[in-house]
Formats: structure tokens, sequence, C-alpha cells
């Protein structure tokens, strides 16, 4: 790495020295962040489910995967910033990672801002599209309406979570998550319950506590005496720059989206057999969520990695990091899903104490956690092409590999078998397909561009 790049204790040089130890240093904070984070959301799930009903509970969960549907386009662009971050900080360009630094942060409050009155106009006739029952319907719009008018400071906490992850800090956006998941889970214990404000509790809440993050990780920009400085008076938005984080971000967040789509209409399916299946869903899917957020940090250290070392131009590395990521993930994926599994009675129980809604979280639990690790590896590949600036060819794959497979088996298979198992067998076999075609385009890349495994350069 070049000497132009002033660092810090907190930032990593990735391009340099054993790559495990490194990856392991750096995945952990994700890990633990990704579960304290779901931790707290999990515990607005538990406080709905345990103080405000079924139908609050189906109601939070029913629009988890619209959010991420409207939401996951914008979210992309932090991916391009992240990848173009590493590779400026990699290649020891002062001047472009400080333009990007700006224009990443600007984007974010724009796209934000873009969020709010997407989510207050479209909330209603999405849910209503879903087939989302009467009876949790009016629940729904209310969360995310609310939960809506807190993007632009989502935003600014993941578009500086990823500025720090991209140079190796993933401590401090830790702590700040931390620090902001304990209030939300007080506001939470005091709006729900002493207040009765019901899932306009939980997302005040939410809200409430991404201000805070954002708030912290914006100081911490602002006060870093490393590479990646913030000047809130030079916030603008650089052409050039921009659209070298949206070649990448854009197909990223469109894939999310597309994801989300597919997701959306198995939410429907599960919306048909009703409200105490949806609860049942909903628990199930916020148990999943642990383990994927566990594998999900491999996806991110996959990014980081492969961004700094590409800019170093150490292309040899990128083949033993995919390796390291590759059998990391599939070790976490597996170990924790086997976990949850044989624990998922007494899990359940956490968000309801209905019979009925636990059996149906165990259904879809039974088929997810057996295969779960294909996911994890399924989105290291994606990471590592990413990394390597190759962000429309994933895409394409994905969009192939899961979300068309999902559509066609929705309206094949399990429009001749309608159960629930045969729902939920279609993200193993997608999960599948892709990854294996992910693999050898990510080989055909390699050898295309001249660096042949175990023999490109330091």
């Amino acid at each position: 790495m070049s000497s132009e790049v002033k660092t810090n204790k907190y930032e990593m040089d990735m391009c340099n020295g054993p790559l495990f130890s490194k990856i392991m240093v750096f995945s952990l904070p994700l890990m633990l962040s990704g579960l304290l984070q779901l931790l707290f959301n999990a515990a607005d799930i538990v406080v709905v489910g345990r103080f405000a009903g079924s139908e609050a509970l189906a109601a939070v969960g029913s629009t988890s995967s619209l959010i991420n549907l409207l939401v996951n386009v914008f979210m992309g662009l932090s991916i391009g910033a992240n990848v173009m971050v590493a590779r400026y900080y990699g290649a020891g360009q002062k001047r472009e990672l400080d333009e990007m630094i700006h224009t990443a942060i600007m984007t974010s409050i724009v796209s934000g801002v873009v969020l709010i009155f997407i989510g207050l106009i479209f909330a209603e006739p999405a849910l209503r599209l879903m087939g989302t029952p009467e009876d949790v319907i009016e629940h729904s719009v209310l969360y995310m309406r609310i939960y809506f008018v807190g993007m632009p400071v989502m935003m600014l906490y993941n578009f500086g979570s990823a500025i720090l992850r991209a140079v190796g800090d993933t401590k401090r956006p830790l702590y700040y998550l931390l620090f902001a998941g304990v209030i939300n889970v007080v506001l939470n214990l005091i709006f729900v319950i002493a207040f009765h404000m019901g899932v306009a509790g939980v997302a005040a809440a939410t809200v409430i506590s991404q201000v805070v993050s954002a708030y912290l990780v914006v100081r911490c920009l602002v006060l870093n005496d490393g590479s990646v400085h913030l000047d809130l008076k030079r916030l603008r938005i650089n052409k050039d720059k921009l659209i070298k984080m949206v070649r990448i971000g854009v197909p990223a967040g469109l894939q999310g989206s597309m994801f989300s789509i597919s997701n959306v209409l198995i939410q429907s399916a599960v919306n048909s057999f009703g409200s105490i299946v949806m609860a049942g869903n909903t628990a199930g899917q916020n148990l999943e969520g642990f383990v994927y957020t566990a594998m999900n940090a491999l996806h991110q250290s996959a990014v980081s990695f492969t961004g700094q070392n590409y800019g170093a131009r150490k292309y040899k590395r990128i083949v033993h990091i995919t390796i390291i990521c590759q059998g990391s993930v599939f070790a976490i994926g597996l170990g924790l899903s086997m976990l949850l599994y044989f624990f998922s009675p007494q899990l359940l129980q956490l968000y309801s104490t209905d019979p009925e809604v636990i059996q149906y979280g165990i259904v879809r639990l039974s088929i997810i956690c057996a295969t779960y690790f294909l996911c994890g590896m399924m989105d290291v590949m994606v990471g590592i092409l990413r990394g390597m600036g190759y962000a429309i060819a994933p895409m394409i794959v994905s969009l192939t590999g899961v979300c068309a497979f999902r559509v066609i088996w929705i309206y094949t298979v399990f429009a001749k078998f309608r159960t629930l198992e045969v729902l939920y067998i279609s993200y193993p076999v997608t999960w599948t397909i892709t990854f294996v075609v992910q693999l050898i385009m990510f080989i055909v890349i390699y050898k295309r561009l001249g660096y042949i495994m175990y023999e490109g350069e330091n």
C-alpha cells in the first residue's frame, strides 16, 4: 500500500500479511454487529408478539420483504462506495479516496430523502397488492410509514459504515450499533408496554435509534485522523466518482431488489395461508436472520479484502481470499443452522406462546436450516466478483438463478402443490443453481484477465 494514505489504529492493511487471521479479525466485529442488530430487531418482534398480539406480529413481519424491495437499490450504492473506497485505499490514491468519501455521504442523504416519499406514497397500495389480510394491513401501513421517515439517517449510517469497513475499521460501527441498539430496546419497552403504542411504538423506537447511530458514524468520520476524513463543508457529489459508485452499486441494488420481488411473491403466498401462518413465518424468518448475518460478515469481508487487493494489484491473494471466505462461511452457516434447528421449539416460544404459530415456524426452519450455508456461499461469491469490479454479470446470474426461478416455481410447482413445504423448498434449489454458475463465472473472469489461479503476481 502506498504511504500517501494516512492510517490509524482502526484501519487494516489487507494487502500484506496473513490473510486468514486478518479476515477473522475483520469479520468478527461484523458478525457481532449483525447479531446485535438482529437481537435488537428480535426484541422488536418479541415485544410486539407478546404485548400487542399475533396480528401486530404478522404486521411487522409482513413489511420486511416490501421494505427491502423499496430500499435495496439505494442500499446497493453503499456497496459501490465500499468497493471504490477499498480500491482507492489499496492503491494509495488519496485525492480520489477523499472525493469518493464526500460523494458517498452526500449520495446517502439524497437517497434517504427520496426514500421517505417512496415509502409514504407506496406503502398501502403495495401491501394491498401483496394480499395483506384486512386484520393486519392497518398496522402494516402505519409501521412502514413511520419506518420510512427515518430513511435519511439509516442511509447515512449504512454508507458511513461501508466507508469504514472498506479501510478495515469494523470495530467502531459495532460500538455505535451497540449503543443505539440499547436505546432501541429501552424505547420499545416504554412505547409498547407503558404507552401501548403497538407497531407505531416499535417503528418510532427504530427511527430514534437510527438517528443515534447515524450521528455517531458521521461524528467518527468528521473527527477521524486517518485516511477517511469527512469535512461537512465539502459535501458534494463528484460526477466521476458517482458514476463509478453507480456502476457497481446499482447492479448490486437491483439484484437485491429483484431478490426482494421474489421474496414479496413468497410473502404473498404465505399471506394466503392467513395471519397465524404469517406470524409463524415471521418468527422463523427472524431466527434465520442470526445465521444469515453471521454468514454475511464473510460476504462483506470478501468485498473489502478483494477490493483492496485488486486496487493494489495483489491478484494472487484474491484466490486465497475466495478459498478462506468460502470455507469459513460453509462452517459457520452449517454449524449455526444446526444449532438453530435443534433448539427451534424453545426459541420460537420467545416470539409467541401460540402452539400453531410455533409449529408453522418449525416448518420453515426445518427446510431452511439444512441448506442455509448455500446462501452464504452464494453471497461470498458475489462479494468476490464485486470486489473485482464486476457487478453486471453477478446481477444477471442472480436474477436468473434466484429471482426468475423462484417466480417460475411459485406459478408452477407451488401452484400445483400448495403447501408451505413446497414453497420453502424454492430457497435451497435457487441458492444451489446460482452459486454453481457464479463459481464458474469467477473462474472464467479470472482466467480472462490473465490472473491464473495460484500463478498471478503478488
